[in-house]
């Protein structure tokens, strides 16, 4: 297995636990936050998604799947084309509604096709590139796309976890 396998792999099972996440739920369950500050499924499943596009692009030096594919507008969200839900106040975080299932694991399909994209072509000493120097120590191409990896998938717990609770409920 070699660099961009593996990172392939990882990224994989982010789209596999998106859709265990999402499938099968309704609009109104997307929605459903447990308490008032609580994030709900769809917030979470959208953040994620925007987070692995916002990186992912930005390091590949190619547009967001977002604008270019026109989901900002088919999510009609009260937010900036750029935003990606980080920081976001409980209030606005509760404003992401989903109208259809289908379009969270849409976007994220194509955002997921987008990444190996991108990803396929990546050989072992690309990882080494300093994408972000900002930071002290500045960012690797390796550490961002594994820090997409960790937020993601902690986000897709969260996401499972509530489901797992609304589940039970009905």
């Amino acid at each position: 297995m070699n660099t961009a396998e593996l990172l392939a792999d990882a990224y994989g099972r982010i789209q596999e636990a998106v859709h265990a996440a999402v499938d099968g739920l309704t609009a109104e369950e997307l929605s459903v936050r447990l308490d008032d500050g609580a994030n709900s499924i769809g917030w979470l499943v959208w953040h994620l998604t925007r987070v692995q596009d916002d990186h992912v692009a930005e390091v590949a030096g190619r547009d967001q799947v977002w604008t270019s594919a026109g989901w900002d507008k088919r999510f009609d969200l009260p937010f900036r084309a750029r935003t990606i839900g980080y920081g976001q106040s409980a209030a606005q975080a509760g404003k992401v509604r989903i109208a259809d299932p289908a379009l969270l694991t849409g976007y994220y399909d194509d955002v997921h096709a987008a990444s190996l994209d991108f990803l396929a072509g990546l050989a072992d000493e690309d990882l080494d590139e300093v994408v972000d120097e900002r930071w002290d120590p500045p960012v690797t191409l390796g550490v961002r796309l594994i820090s997409v990896i960790n937020d993601d998938l902690q986000h897709a717990g969260q996401a499972a976890y509530v489901r797992g609770i609304l589940m039970r409920r009905r």
